[in-house]
């Protein structure tokens, strides 16, 4: 018999945009435990957003950015007789969030040389146009799933 599906914890929007979302960014920008930091962090990106995208509201930009880079389909390993296939599979809405911001926040963190707010708003402004690392990510993402298509019958 299968187990009770776990409850997930209710997330606290943060204070400055009242958005689940950016509350859940800042958990993702955060290392060692350092939140306050990296809620200054996402705050002065999401500041210079609104100046460098002339855009009022950088939630927007944010939003688009996010969605952008969400891939619909990812490769998962299984193996068959013996032998590996990836199989294609579609992405569940939470997964495509968790990628998404992950894809963003590695693209900003491998860049060196600028501040890492400077990094997280240049990336997030190239993702919400549709270029950058994290769509270029999400591209090849989505070549994997498609040049895999033969296995998909492995599917479970």
């Amino acid at each position: 018999m299968r187990r009770k599906l776990k409850a997930k914890p209710k997330i606290v929007p943060d204070t400055r945009y009242d958005s689940e979302r950016v509350a859940k960014f800042i958990n993702y920008v955060m290392l060692e435990g350092k939140k306050t930091t990296a809620r200054a962090v996402v705050y002065r990106a999401l500041e210079e957003i609104k100046e460098k995208a002339k855009n009022d509201n950088p939630l927007e930009v944010f939003e688009a950015a996010l969605k952008n880079t969400g891939p619909t389909m990812e490769v998962r390993s299984r193996r068959v007789g013996g032998a590996n296939y990836q199989i294609p599979r579609e992405v569940r809405p939470e997964r495509r969030q968790y990628l998404s911001m992950k894809w963003i926040v590695d693209a900003a963190r491998s860049g060196k040389g600028k501040p890492m707010h400077t990094k997280l708003a240049d990336e997030i402004i190239a993702a919400s146009n549709n270029e950058g690392e994290a769509v270029r990510k999400r591209d090849n993402t989505h070549k994997m799933a498609e040049a895999n298509k033969a296995f998909a019958h492995f599917a479970w």
